[in-house]
């Protein structure tokens, strides 16, 4: 109720709200200052200030400029003077907070490697675009060194459609039209579960008519379990550096036409994607562990491993449904160094029945280059998966000069090469092990390595066997299986 509250001691009137007979800034400032050590109402507006030292409490005016109120926080705390070790934020229109909910905000401060906290309620039900953490900068211009460490992500209920905006764990947005980026962003070290949608997302300047992109942005040593949708996505970026991550135990959630996989960058150039194992991808559609997309220059996937993914180890993709300034194309992506084992045996009839070839480019993808990559395919578990090793469709055009030299493809059953109306492919120094119909014209094909085949004499499933190209991780978020880039190249030099 707004109502006019009346005191002489203010020496003006002033129409404040009231709650009980006393103005809810009151009420919020009384609840608070017997649980911290200090409380301070920040404001910009004289009113308030008066209010405050009429009923005794302390106030500092700040900045009527400010965007935020962690801003006018910050500004608060310089002038106040006192080197606390923890500020708590709360908000001047929240009279009901308990006091054990900021007991505890404080205790997650007991842990010293804590550099943020907040309260959360989880909601019962999905609800678009809800996010664990959100980084937004509009209108802004260019900040400089933003890192995201050690945070625990888990339980967001957002929506599991895409186009509803989903949800996420992290979520990190520039906009505006004042160009506004990232000079240096870090996210590392972080635990996401059981967050839907998606893992860790970007919405960014995407045409390149208005291409202002994100740099030294680096994402490293992240595990995402129990997510359902796009893992890591990077949107707008140029040369960002996704290392030493982990993405596993992907639920089967997604509704049928939805499509996701695990690591992949839409609109940005020289993206490398390094060191990082990604497994039990689910999704109706696409399902890969890894994928470069649309609007792309130059992406690097390489010395990762990969397996249990439903979709297959590896998307190239452009719609080609769209030209510049909206798409660029896909352009001179370079897959080297990985292992895929068991990946494309799906599990269950999607809207395209069992499509899940070990690599899928799909639409005019340029300049594609595949060396050095082991691929072993394992026996289906149903028998109606199409599960080829390398499947070229069309979107608006189809593939073009694709490379594919000094490879292993190795089959437990049937498979085969579907390349479609793709041009200039080029074949060189390949080893197909196994029952592969339609190898495409290939100097220097080979069809034995004893090397390989002793390896996995005893162990088919190459779980077990392909370990000695494998080396074990120890990140801040556990452990992880990466390929090992000396061993692997030794390989393929012999």
């Amino acid at each position: 109720v707004d109502r006019v509250a009346e005191d002489e001691g203010l020496k003006q009137s002033l129409r404040l709200a009231l709650l009980g007979g006393k103005p809810v800034i009151q009420r919020v400032y009384e609840q608070v200052a017997g649980v911290l050590d200090e409380a301070y109402v920040a404001t910009d507006d004289e009113r308030i200030e008066a209010v405050v030292k009429a009923f005794g409490g302390k106030v500092v005016m700040t900045s009527i400029d400010h965007k935020s109120g962690t801003d006018r926080c910050y500004e608060a705390f310089t002038k106040v003077g006192q080197g606390y070790d923890v500020i708590v934020n709360i908000q001047g229109d929240e009279p009901f907070i308990r006091h054990s909910q900021l007991e505890a905000v404080k205790s997650c401060f007991d842990d010293a490697s804590t550099q943020i906290a907040t309260l959360v309620k989880p909601g019962k039900d999905r609800l678009p675009g809800r996010t664990g953490v959100k980084v937004h900068l509009e209108n802004y211009g260019t900040a400089h060194s933003i890192t995201l460490r050690n945070l625990y992500i888990h339980d967001v209920n957002g929506s599991l459609v895409k186009k509803q905006g989903g949800g996420s764990g992290i979520y990190i947005v520039n906009e505006g039209e004042k160009p506004s980026i990232f000079d240096g962003l870090t996210i590392e070290n972080c635990i996401i579960r059981r967050c839907e949608r998606n893992g860790i997302i970007w919405w960014g300047y995407v045409t390149r008519d208005f291409w202002h992109p994100n740099r030294h942005v680096v994402v490293r040593n992240n595990l995402i379990e129990g997510v359902p949708g796009d893992g890591i996505v990077p949107i707008g970026c140029d040369s960002a550096v996704i290392e030493y991550n982990r993405i596993k135990n992907c639920p089967d959630l997604l509704p049928d036409g939805e499509f996701a996989a695990g690591i992949w960058p839409w609109s940005c150039d020289n993206t490398l994607i390094q060191f990082i194992e990604v497994s039990d991808h689910k999704a109706p559609g696409d399902a890969q562990g890894f994928d470069s997309d649309n609007n792309c220059n130059n992406t690097i996937i390489q010395y990762n491993y990969s397996h249990d993914n439903e979709g297959g180890f590896l998307l190239i993709c452009n719609t080609g449904e769209t030209g510049m300034p909206e798409n660029i194309g896909t352009n001179n992506t370079l897959i080297q160094g990985n292992i895929s084992i068991n990946d494309g045996n799906r599990t269950k009839k999607i809207g395209t029945g069992f499509f899940s070839p070990s690599i899928h480019i799909s639409g005019p993808a340029k300049g594609s280059t595949l060396r050095h990559n082991i691929i072993h395919v394992t026996k289906k578990v149903n028998s109606d998966v199409q599960r080829c090793l390398l499947s070229a469709t069309q979107s608006y055009g189809d593939a073009d000069s694709t490379t594919v030299c000094e490879n292993l493809f190795y089959v437990a059953e049937n498979s085969c090469f579907l390349l479609g109306n793709s041009t200039n492919n080029f074949f060189k120094d390949n080893c197909y092990l196994g029952n592969i119909k339609n190898i495409p014209e290939d100097e220097g094909a080979t069809y034995e390595n004893k090397t390989y085949s002793n390896m996995i004499k005893n162990d088919l499933s190459g779980v077990e066997s392909l370990k000695p190209f494998l080396h074990s991780v120890n990140t801040p978020t556990g452990e992880l299986q990466i390929v090992d880039s000396d061993a692997i190249n030794s390989f393929f030099s012999k």
